[in-house]
């Protein structure tokens, strides 16, 4: 009952926010993913829902793990088919799964069975001591909140025979190491049918070259402080820059310091992924911003800096520990930590045209070599794995 509630929220939120064309089209693309059979395998990624992080940390990671030798699969919690799981996979990975008597249940027996357990993470949501961090919080429905309660799968790491865990950035890992589990970092990648479609649009893409478009692409609805801490430096490039657009996508509350620049700005709702590549490739410039010295913030991956790269746009992004370590510094992007170094680099990328053409080819070098599932490689997890499979 629990689920079905937080579901019913989630959904009259998203109708509330995208309206019933928008909204309808996002809850039933969804719908098709408690009904997918699990093929046979040795390793089972299980997630409390759908959407980008359900994607990635399960979709994504399944694939890289059988382009490494591995029989991996992934579903979703209220799968009618998710029970019977427990028989069949010998390595079960939990990533943001609601702990419910039906979990309860499956975990008693896989403990019986001798399973071995993971606790997975790409944010801080495991922890209510975080919530206050999190600014969509304060928004969300009463329904919705009941995901938060114990934190989304606190349970299940509190458990003390759940040993390992594994999680998508280096701050992360040591937050988890703190609960005293063996942690081993796996980061977002991008899957085979992404890079298919980054190829093609890619190849399709051709930009207004009268416009210098600066993308936003937020993907839910907990960024708007993040958006708050680049609008002054925007507010200076609109203003001195007739010829730039800022195209905002996904629910955003924009500051009303940029209303006076709302014929340079382009609003685009949600859409599906193919699409949403095709917004993110129509770019010049897309930009990462992230609150600074916010443990919540510090969690996210560098995925919107990738994601990017794959379609040959360079991102100008928040100066915290991951996008520093996946960015070289005015190579394949740049990362800024002020009002004046956001103002300055987002200057010099609208500027020099070279400079962009060349930090675009480097974005997606980097993109290809590093975060694709093909060219993926976590050989501390994948030794662990062979160990427990053998």
């Amino acid at each position: 009952m629990k689920l079905l509630l937080i579901k019913i929220g989630k959904a009259w939120s998203v109708l509330r926010r995208d309206g019933i064309k928008s909204g309808g089209r996002r809850i039933f693309s969804a719908l098709g993913s408690f009904t997918k059979s699990i093929p046979e395998g040795e390793i089972l990624l299980v997630s409390g829902g759908v959407g980008d992080s359900a994607r990635y940390r399960t979709k994504h990671v399944a694939e890289e793990l059988n382009l490494h030798g591995f029989r991996a699969s992934y579903t979703v919690q209220d799968s009618p088919f998710f029970s019977e799981t427990v028989e069949r996979f010998r390595v079960i990975v939990f990533h943001r799964v609601v702990f419910t008597e039906s979990v309860a249940r499956y975990i008693a027996r896989a403990k019986e069975l001798g399973r071995t357990l993971l606790f997975e993470t790409d944010d801080l949501v495991y922890d209510p001591k975080y919530l206050h961090l999190m600014d969509y919080y304060t928004k969300m429905n009463s329904l919705e909140k009941k995901l938060y309660e114990n934190g989304v799968g606190g349970e299940i790491l509190a458990d003390p025979y759940v040993e390992y865990a594994t999680t998508s950035t280096s701050f992360l890992k040591r937050k988890l190491e703190e609960r005293g589990k063996r942690v081993f970092l796996v980061t977002n990648k991008m899957c085979e049918e992404d890079v298919a479609w980054a190829e093609e649009i890619r190849m399709n893409t051709k930009r207004d070259v009268d416009t210098v478009r600066i993308s936003y692409l937020s993907g839910t609805p907990s960024h708007n402080k993040d958006f708050a801490t680049i609008t002054g430096a925007l507010i200076r490039i609109l203003g001195e820059f007739p010829q730039a657009r800022l195209v905002l996508a996904g629910p955003l509350d924009m500051e009303d310091m940029l209303n006076q620049y709302t014929e340079q700005i382009i609003r685009v709702p949600f859409a599906p992924r193919k699409e949403y590549f095709a917004t993110v490739a129509s770019a010049d410039i897309n930009v990462a911003p992230l609150e600074m010295d916010n443990d919540f913030c510090e969690a996210k991956s560098e995925l919107k800096f990738f994601e990017a790269g794959l379609l040959g746009v360079p991102t100008v992004a928040v100066a915290n520990e991951t996008y520093r370590g996946a960015i070289t510094d005015g190579v394949d992007g740049f990362v800024a930590a002020t009002e004046d170094e956001w103002y300055e680099k987002l200057k010099l990328l609208i500027v020099d045209t070279e400079l962009r053409e060349n930090m675009r080819q480097k974005a997606l070098e980097t993109a290809l070599a590093r975060y694709t599932t093909k060219q993926a490689t976590s050989p501390e997890y994948y030794d662990f794995l062979r160990s427990i499979l053998k």
